[in-house]
């Protein structure tokens, strides 16, 4: 069996939470594509990680089912395990730095995978939501405003100071019902606000963003090695 580390990427103040993350630490033990998607969809993790060059940063990421260009919570995992000062990935390169306890990333929110960004009048309403069904919809049936049907149901907890309650269904494509933290949505979420965020999202995952300039948005959160 191929060596992997296991994070938590985003927990809770407590430590708890937070999206589980595989590390593949020497990516050179399964250089192909097809080996890799294999090993992630065996894993079954929202997103597993193959790394190239510990040195440099070079990753390749994966959910289940699909090979991405750009994650967020994979990138804050990894910049954590590795401590390096960026990380190269297929969509550009992203800063990287070590902050007490967190760990921030910086990226361009045109690097996420798309999402519908749906917004709820109350934290109450995100809560109820249920998952939404996989499969028995053809494309024509799919509401135009759901892309790829991945949906970040979100809504104000206190718009005066930025705390945001989410959730993530990543819908059919990534072959994971629900996210429990999802750094790419948060960096499209950032951006449409265009302010800093704390964001509380599936059962207890805490993420910050804060925008930059120039087009960047900042993310970051706490990281525990599970294995």
């Amino acid at each position: 069996m191929t060596d992997y580390d296991v994070l938590r990427v985003f927990c809770g103040p407590r430590g708890g939470y937070g999206n589980e993350l595989g590390v593949v630490r020497d990516g050179s033990v399964l250089p192909e594509r097809s080996e890799r998607q294999a090993l992630a969809a065996k894993l079954g993790f929202s997103a597993t990680v193959f790394v190239d060059d510990p040195e440099r940063g070079v990753i390749d990421l994966y959910t289940p089912t699909l090979r991405l260009p750009f994650a967020g919570h994979p990138c804050v995992g990894t910049a954590w395990l590795l401590d390096v000062p960026e990380l190269l990935t297929p969509a550009g390169v992203v800063g990287a730095r070590q902050d007490g306890e967190f760990c921030w990333i910086e990226a361009r929110p045109e690097w996420a995978p798309p999402y519908t960004l749906r917004q709820y009048a109350t934290a109450a309403e995100v809560d109820a939501l249920p998952v939404p069904p996989k499969g028995g919809r053809s494309e024509r049936e799919v509401p135009p405003d759901e892309v790829r049907g991945r949906i970040y149901a979100w809504a104000w907890e206190d718009e005066a100071a930025g705390r945001v309650r989410a959730r993530a269904f990543p819908g059919r494509d990534d072959g994971i019902d629900e996210d429990e933290a999802t750094g790419a949505a948060a960096l499209l979420l950032t951006a449409r606000l265009d302010r800093a965020l704390n964001i509380t999202q599936g059962a207890g995952s805490q993420l910050l963003t804060a925008p930059q300039p120039h087009g960047w948005v900042e993310i970051g959160g706490r990281v525990v090695l599970e294995r």
